[in-house]
């Protein structure tokens, strides 16, 4: 892995993320297969999170790909106030037990491996090896990528309709944790917040189509108005005084 990663940091990036895709789907499918809600993708997802964040950390890599804590001042972020309305998404439309308490947590397990894994992997290493032709055009490549990444939840057999918001509303998600990373130089409230959307989807209401378009359009734009105000408010990490 070190070999890779210090021939090409891209192809590291992309081996990643294509590992990450085919690993999860096929995880997936092993695990309903088996007759349990991600059986084996709990497992897997929590070895790749360990895998690669103890990696990073271990090649003092931790800093550079945001496993730190974020940097300048927090009422320029709004006390990061605004992730925690998105963080709490899946429980918009009310609260409610899915699956089994087992089925419940490997979910949870596997949703937030899934998160920082997903960080890690979009916002740190496929951005940061973006970065080097250009802030603007990295941070537009790395949300489109994210957001049409769940494409593949077509495969797993989601509803076009549903997957065709998510991934809207995942590019702007995208987008907002690209820029936060870009002006804190940290990943975790980003990790934070994904991995909470994530876990409580266990405990989502699923509501009719009109309330999935409302609340998709709500998170798109709760994402995208913080993300032009932590533009306007802040300035790049590395211009920037530690807090």
């Amino acid at each position: 892995m070190t070999r890779l990663y210090q021939r090409n940091e891209l192809t590291f990036a992309l081996s990643w993320v294509g590992l990450y895709v085919v690993l999860l789907s096929l995880a997936d499918k092993a695990s309903l297969a088996l007759g349990m809600e991600k059986l084996v993708t709990a497992p897997l997802s929590l070895l790749m999170a360990g895998a690669l964040s103890g990696w990073l950390l271990k090649n003092r890599l931790g800093e550079k790909y945001g496993l730190c804590k974020p940097r300048g001042d927090g009422r320029r972020y709004l006390y990061w106030l605004p992730l925690a309305a998105i963080a709490s998404v899946n429980l918009w439309g009310g609260v409610t037990m899915r699956f089994s308490a087992a089925e419940t947590v490997l979910h949870m397990v596997s949703m937030v491996s899934v998160g920082l894994v997903e960080e890690l992997i979009f916002r740190g290493l496929l951005y940061k090896a973006l970065r080097r032709d250009g802030v603007k055009l990295a941070i537009l490549i790395s949300s489109l990528t994210f957001g049409l990444g769940h494409i593949v939840n077509l495969l797993n057999g989601a509803p076009v309709a549903s997957t065709l918001l998510q991934i809207v509303y995942a590019t702007a998600l995208g987008f907002l944790f690209t820029l936060l990373f870009e002006r804190s130089g940290s990943l975790i409230p980003c990790i934070v917040t994904h991995s909470v959307i994530n876990a409580l989807s266990a405990f989502a209401v699923r509501r009719g189509q009109g309330f999935e378009v409302a609340a998709s359009a709500l998170l798109t734009i709760v994402a995208l108005v913080y993300a032009f105000w932590v533009l306007r408010r802040t300035a790049p990490a590395q211009d920037q005084t530690s807090a």
